[in-house]
């Protein structure tokens, strides 16, 4: 790629957006965001990048992200939280695959030549027989927001097999770090960091052993980064291709608060996986990425980040 990249990030204002918009300037690109800012990240975005504040189905975002002539499209814009999705698929399929669809047109219209997009390894592969799971493991998501990530992903395929541009899915395992939310369904390590903060106990639900591939934001990033300069196209795993059991999450967090009781458990919902973890080694040969901070390390970071985030209020 030559001359100076212009990147549009999509959910820009959100927990990973902020970051990944940070790391593309710090990295040379104009930045164009497009976030109706209907959830956030606490971390202000940066002065130094253009932002539009609209959905991106509506036909302004459109007309902005072609306006804009990017060379890459990094599309983080979706409704989070397999709860949710649970509740209201229909939203979910809205939101998460009408939207996709919008600005994948719309790139198409600009003639932008490379789309990234954040996709989910653990909400895609479902109970998978084999862990690691590579990205050959058979799809079976078990929730609507599993479910619409697997159908964008096979837009994308539709479109790179048009001719429009070349697609890249990262498949996220779950991730955690400074600036996600936890006052609602941001993940585990979010909400139990705020509880520690208030003085409150964790909640766990059901036993406590099932397993996640949680990755740092900051490890996110520099696959976002090296994905968008890259020319790696179809799905390529983020995670740290390691199982690390709830119960071993909250221990660690209560761990960095000195919190001493126990926590309060819950009825795991149906259908929930009981066991995920990415093979990474895909995005090492294509990106040249690997994870690269500890999960301890990562958990005890992201609690000082609640924690000083509370006593500065």
């Amino acid at each position: 790629m030559t001359g100076q990249a212009r990147v549009v990030v999509t959910g820009g204002a959100g927990f990973v957006g902020v970051h990944s918009v940070e790391a593309l300037l710090a990295d040379g690109c104009a930045v164009l965001v497009i976030d109706n800012l209907s959830h956030p990240s606490d971390r202000a975005l940066p002065g130094s990048c253009d932002v539009v504040v609209r959905d991106v189905r509506e036909a302004d975002a459109r007309a902005a992200l072609i306006a804009f002539s990017p060379t890459a499209v990094l599309h983080l814009a979706a409704q989070g939280g397999v709860n949710r999705s649970w509740r209201d698929p229909a939203a979910d399929a809205r939101i998460n695959v009408q939207g996709t669809v919008s600005v994948l047109d719309a790139a198409r219209e600009g003639a932008c030549p490379r789309v990234v997009m954040a996709s989910s390894g653990g909400a895609l592969y479902g109970a998978a027989e084999e862990l690691p799971s590579d990205e050959d493991t058979r799809a079976q998501p078990r929730s609507p927001y599993g479910t619409a990530k697997w159908a964008v992903e096979q837009y994308l395929g539709y479109f790179a097999r048009a001719g429009a541009f070349a697609t890249l899915a990262l498949r996220y395992g779950n991730v955690y770090g400074p600036g996600q939310d936890g006052t609602g369904e941001a993940g585990v390590v979010a909400i139990t960091s705020v509880r520690l903060v208030n003085g409150e106990a964790p909640i766990v639900r059901g036993s406590g052993e099932q397993t996640r591939d949680f990755v740092y934001v900051g490890d996110v990033v520099r696959a976002n980064v090296a994905a968008v300069h890259g020319a790696a196209t179809g799905a390529v795993n983020i995670g740290t291709g390691r199982e690390t059991s709830v119960n071993r999450v909250v221990e660690t967090l209560c761990a960095a608060a000195g919190f001493q009781g126990a926590p309060d458990h819950v009825d795991m919902p149906p259908g929930e996986v009981s066991r995920s973890c990415l093979d990474v080694s895909r995005a090492g040969t294509l990106l040249g990425w690997a994870p690269g901070v500890d999960v301890e390390k990562g958990l005890f970071d992201t609690y000082a980040h609640f924690a000083q985030k509370a006593s500065a209020r």
